[in-house]
């Protein structure tokens, strides 16, 4: 299947399908997660090349920013799954490493905001990619109680005080770092809380949000 319709499905139906066409093996649907991010790496890349040809890609500043962003992403990523997560969680890890991709493609995908206006079927794929959509007027009126990232740091915040105090202090500052070491962590930072939870959660609670892709 062309990756094109491959990324038109959510991540998890395209596990669904894969698995229901083979069997649903753990191997099967790693597969079809490693299978997923190829596809979403290969789309990130094409809008990359894309707005380096038209000079309208990020300067050296802001992909160091990034690089810095990515690097403290990748250290609570390490510590959230070693600290709360079964040895072989094989699943979870590579859902982990497909997950982290939205932010890269989030990166580039606001440089390409300000070329011309893009077609109607591509602006609507874009615009479910990534789960930290700015919020609308309509959302920033919202009552604190309701407010999505309201919702999330207490969703947050309950998983890490179920832990023991060592776990809850290493993921806690580990998780701080995303936000310190980059400014990039404040434009994202309800995907951000949404990635921390799928991560910290436990395989038997209902998922938090849905996937972001």
């Amino acid at each position: 299947m062309a990756c094109a319709q491959v990324l038109a499905m959510n991540s998890t139906d395209w596990v669904a399908r894969f698995t229901t066409a083979k069997d649903a093996a753990p191997e099967n649907s790693l597969l079809a997660i490693e299978q997923y991010g190829k596809c979403y790496d290969a789309r990130t890349d094409g809008l990359a090349a894309a707005l380096g040809k038209q000079g309208q890609g990020p300067l050296i500043g802001a992909r160091g920013n990034f690089r810095d962003f990515e690097a403290a992403l990748r250290d609570f990523t390490t510590k959230a799954l070693t600290d709360t997560q079964p040895p072989a969680s094989s699943i979870k890890t590579a859902y982990a490493s497909l997950y982290k991709k939205q932010f890269r493609y989030s990166f580039y995908q606001s440089y390409s905001e300000k070329l011309e206006k893009r077609p109607s079927s591509e602006r609507s794929e874009t615009a479910g990619a990534f789960a930290n959509a700015p919020h609308t007027d309509a959302q920033s009126a919202a009552k604190p109680d309701t407010d999505p990232l309201t919702l999330a740091k207490n969703r947050f915040g309950e998983i890490l005080a179920a832990l023991a105090e060592d776990q809850r202090h290493e993921i806690h500052a580990a998780f701080g770092q995303i936000f310190e070491r980059s400014s990039m962590g404040e434009r994202w930072k309800l995907g951000i809380y949404h990635y921390a939870i799928f991560l910290l959660e436990s395989p038997t609670d209902p998922p938090f949000s849905s996937p972001p892709f």
